[in-house]
């Protein structure tokens, strides 16, 4: 039972990277545009994220340490800091976006404006990381984010058109009066969000958290294997729903309560309560990574004490940045700013950071002072080299895209 629960790291970090509030509208967004000709984004994303979290993971079992503390240490303090400065910025802007999607999950069970959730939602996550444990937070929100399978369930009771759903998927191309340059935009957007910064750097720190060694390399994988093809595969049922129900009338999807419409025509009141359940666990899961990511990226740049794995008097300063990005939060959200656009622009511009920050990953887990014999090999190379490449075309193209396609508008 223990080896079960380990995987819920993982479960917990795939449920907050691929299915937070901005990838929920995403990727139903994407679904009711293109239906599913933009899936193979998801695939390549899962196994990018898969191939980086891994690395992370390895560098963690094996030193003992997290990813961004040997990124200062391996590229110095001014490397260290360009990867700070633009992981952190993204990862606060999407901190924004999944307090206001727990607001938004708020708003759809009791129709009170999201609004008066929001100082509510941010303080029950600081609740939350202040006096839960680290092990009862990923067990809870992890296995709770997988309610959010009910989209795969509804896309089978919505009986759709298997043959034309692979069709979709199996021909990549801009349908009707959408264009090429709209179809890359929203397949960069896709692209970001699967391998978001925070995710790594949650990951290795959870790792830290944990006590991970190299006994536990096994787990490692499994939470790898296993719970980043998840979301993956969550991803997937959401564009699905979309595609299905969406598609052929032409609707758009732009709001959380459309995003959740397919699971209510396929199951009524009882699928909506579960579905409402589902986002809220994922959104709320979303923000506590993004809050410790937070923490941890600053406190760990700096060498200041940090974790849940020791008291709160003892690492002042690590929850104090916390603290202080919450209140960032609600300020923003307060301005009434759009919290699903905020998150459209955050996996955009995570897009941008992505070279930066998994660069120093290929880096450091190549590197056999910190690695021994758990440096990487060369299909590992290979695979990393690619994505990097692929990483980097996405951050070139991620501001122009946006220009000439309004924002996929």
């Amino acid at each position: 039972m223990k080896k079960v629960f380990a995987v819920t790291l993982g479960i917990l970090t795939a449920i907050g990277g691929f299915v937070d509030i901005g990838d929920l509208v995403t990727n139903a967004l994407v679904g009711a545009r293109f239906g599913m000709r933009l899936s193979w984004v998801v695939v390549l994303g899962v196994i990018g994220i898969c191939l980086y979290a891994d690395m992370s993971g390895r560098v963690v079992a094996v030193s003992g340490r997290p990813v961004f503390d040997l990124i200062r240490e391996r590229l110095g303090r001014r490397t260290g800091l360009v990867t700070l400065v633009a992981s952190f910025l993204v990862t606060l802007l999407t901190l924004i976006a999944e307090i206001g999607g727990v607001a938004l999950a708020f708003e759809l069970a009791s129709g009170v404006n999201y609004l008066l959730w929001v100082p509510l939602a941010a303080f029950a996550v600081w609740l939350v990381i202040w006096r839960v444990k680290f092990s009862k937070l990923e067990t809870v929100f992890g296995l709770m984010g997988l309610l959010l399978i009910v989209f795969a369930v509804a896309l089978w009771k919505l009986g759709p058109d298997w043959g034309r759903l692979v069709h979709q998927a199996t021909n990549p191309h801009p349908i009707g009066h959408e264009t090429w340059a709209t179809y890359a935009y929203y397949a960069i957007a896709l692209f970001g969000a699967a391998m978001t910064p925070y995710e790594v750097f949650f990951f290795s720190s959870g790792g830290v958290e944990e006590k991970w060694t190299k006994r536990d390399l096994a787990t490692e994988r499994s939470n790898v294997f296993i719970g980043f093809p998840l979301g993956g595969l969550l991803s997937l049922a959401i564009a699905g729903c979309a595609a299905v129900l969406y598609l052929p009338v032409g609707i758009h999807v732009e709001t959380l309560g459309q995003v959740t419409l397919p699971v209510a025509v396929a199951f009524g009141k009882l699928g909506l309560a579960i579905v409402l359940i589902g986002v809220f666990a994922a959104t709320f899961g979303a923000a506590l990574e993004t809050s410790l990511s937070c923490g941890y990226t600053i406190a760990q740049y700096f060498g200041w004490q940090w974790g849940k794995f020791v008291r709160p008097r003892q690492a002042s300063r690590f929850h104090l940045v916390m603290i202080i990005c919450l209140l960032l939060a609600i300020l923003t959200l307060m301005t009434m700013v759009d919290p699903v656009l905020v998150t459209e622009y955050s996996v955009v511009f995570a897009a941008m950071a992505l070279p930066l920050t998994y660069l120093p990953i290929l880096i450091i887990a190549n590197d056999p002072d910190y690695m021994r014999d758990e440096v990487n090999g060369r299909v590992r190379n290979f695979l990393g080299l690619i994505y990097l490449g692929l990483l980097l075309v996405a951050s070139i193209a991620a501001i122009p895209l946006m220009i000439v396609t309004k924002a996929g508008r």
